[in-house]
């Protein structure tokens, strides 16, 4: 190593990387996302796509991009030396976080408004009569009024979702009308980056022990509110409708998309940042096992924080006297409109308020603490000579938080949701994501080859894991994933939020988005087929080469070592204990 350049970090025990795991699959991707997207989806439809995307790619990826961190020791770009052809890989996953990481603090930027709101003895979103409520305003507890003129036409709204339009979000009419800032949640914002970057700051170190707290407490409460919210009139409507699967919308290619984006942007697939996790790891490191429980906590916290979704609008149906479906606007602001809804109805409302938008908050950080790690640790491996000297790396990600702080503004306006929907959709899932994972499982499977890495992943494991994994390598998951993002094409719909449909300059900025990811993979193929010397097929072979197999001999090498000292150690303590 360099003189003057730190030491590359490691986590100081297993269960720190295990929690930084499960932190991440108790985060609002969840509790906030899933909820949503099975909402729009038809309830329990979304979850017959969501189970078969999770078997066939969401898994078979998540082990791929861990053993991969775990085996180069290195972030997300420099990892893909292990395949240099499609390097071009660890540029768009960290492009993709980090329009993940802008428009993902921007709810904890609400989550913060919401808790200091709580603090009133009087919960404002659970009355009318406020300045920003309509004469069409609805408290809990009372029927909506329908129009003579036309039954199914709805005259009233809840209290809760106006609060979220109308007072937190101030929405304008559309894409085109930015209006100005709201400074509240501008400030909500700038205190949610400035506590990220204080838990990040120091890297591992600091993050790997704040997962400690930020990933078991929020169950306490979560649970709390649970049961309450299961206790409410209609909440079993509600499950019924979660629940029970409509058949005809497996024929909607957005409902296909919308859950096998959901897997990858859950488990954070596609973006670099399970490779950058796993490069934290010891060589020796069940990441086998650690990958199997992290699965489980995932899926399992979406689907347990469903019924605490659905409970609530069966209540809020019954109360309203509407169809499920008809109870809220459908889209990221969903788990706003419910969850205060879900708390207006406790005993000390303002008190449980506070505490459940607390854990919100604490359900956020621990996933953002992966997504800026994720992006930090690729570009520090990328340039180590310059960014891990001295405190170079700390000054780095502070003025990274900033850029992206600033650049976050654009969703705190009062056309912000608008643009936040456009990152949502476009520049963090979607499309991207498939291609993604298409191209990680054709690099490994295919031109790196599936025995080999399995011979990889031995080598860390001492065991040779389940076939079926490399075969979702090879065949199911890329097959699957080109299945969805063609569907979804054949089936396309310009994008809406609500009523409002986008225009085609703004679902033009969109694809934007994505190809500027996107077209990273074609970009470093281009350029090292020119930088390669000899014929187009002498490249390609030069290309498909590792360019860190020895380093990572170097590496196996001194884990032997460091073995075998530690065993000469024990014999030597053995026989001083005899003596």
């Amino acid at each position: 190593m360099a003189e003057g350049i730190n030491k590359r970090e490691t986590w100081t025990s297993k269960v720190d990387f295990l929690l930084a795991l499960m932190g991440f699959s108790i985060g609002l991707g969840n509790i906030w996302r899933f909820p949503y997207l099975c909402f729009k989806n038809g309830g329990g439809c979304f979850l017959i796509p969501y189970v078969i995307c999770l078997i066939l790619a969401g898994v078979p990826a998540l082990v791929l991009e861990i053993s991969l961190g775990q085996y180069t020791s290195q972030g997300a770009i420099t990892a893909w030396k292990i395949c240099p052809i499609f390097q071009g890989i660890g540029y768009a996953g960290v492009l993709v976080m980090q329009y993940v990481n802008i428009y993902y603090t921007v709810i904890l930027g609400w989550a913060f408004y919401y808790m200091f709101a709580s603090f009133q003895s009087s919960l404002p979103w659970s009355r009318c009569g406020n300045k920003w409520n309509t004469p069409n305003c609805v408290e809990s507890g009372e029927k909506l009024n329908i129009s003579e003129q036309n039954a199914s036409a709805i005259t009233s709204v809840s209290a809760s979702q106006e609060y979220w339009d109308y007072r937190v979000l101030r929405l304008s009419g559309g894409l085109d009308e930015a209006g100005q800032v709201n400074w509240d949640l501008a400030l909500c914002l700038l205190l949610a980056w400035i506590v990220c970057y204080l838990c990040v700051c120091k890297g591992i170190k600091s993050s790997g022990k704040v997962v400690y707290f930020t990933a078991t407490a929020p169950y306490i409460l979560l649970t709390a509110v649970l049961i309450r919210g299961v206790t409410l009139p209609g909440a079993a409507d509600g499950i019924k409708f979660y629940l029970t699967p409509d058949l005809s919308r497996l024929g909607d290619g957005r409902v296909w998309l919308d859950a096998g984006t959901q897997v990858f942007f859950s488990y954070s697939i596609g973006t670099g940042t399970m490779t950058a996790l796993g490069s934290y790891n010891k060589y020796k490191n069940n990441f086998y096992r650690d990958s199997i429980i992290f699965s489980l906590f995932n899926s399992g916290t979406s689907f347990y924080g469903g019924f605490l979704i659905f409970s609530v609008l069966g209540f809020m149906a019954k109360n309203q006297g509407v169809p499920i479906k008809d109870v809220a606007k459908a889209g990221p602001g969903l788990a706003f409109i419910v969850y205060p809804e879900a708390v207006a109805q406790m005993p000390l409302a303002p008190l449980w308020s506070a505490l459940f938008f607390f854990m919100i908050i604490l359900l956020g950080l621990d996933s953002e603490f992966v997504g800026i790690e994720g992006v930090v640790t690729a570009v520090v491996d990328w340039y180590p000579q310059y960014l891990r000297r001295g405190y170079r790396k700390e000054i780095f990600t502070a003025v990274v938080c900033a850029v992206w702080f600033l650049l976050g503004l654009s969703m705190v306006t009062e056309g912000g949701m608008y643009v936040f929907q456009l990152f949502d959709h476009y520049s963090g899932s979607g499309s991207v994501l498939l291609l993604v994972v298409i191209c990680q499982c054709l690099a490994i499977g295919w031109l790196y080859g599936r025995n080999r890495f399995y011979d990889n992943m031995e080598s860390m494991l001492g065991f040779r894991i389940n076939p079926w994994i490399g075969w979702c390598w090879c065949f199911f998951a890329p097959s699957f994933c080109a299945f969805i993002f063609i569907f979804n094409l054949v089936t396309y719909q310009p994008m809406s939020y609500g009523k409002y449909v986008y225009p085609g300059w703004g679902q033009a900025f969109g694809w934007l988005l994505t190809a500027t990811s996107l077209t990273c993979i074609p970009a470093v193929m281009i350029y090292k087929l020119i930088k390669t010397t000899g014929t187009i097929r002498e490249r390609l072979n030069k290309l498909i080469i590792p360019e860190i197999e020895e380093k990572r001999d170097e590496i196996e090498l001194e884990d032997r070592e460091g073995h075998q000292a530690a065993l000469l150690t024990k014999d030597n303590d053995e026989k001083e204990q005899k003596a």
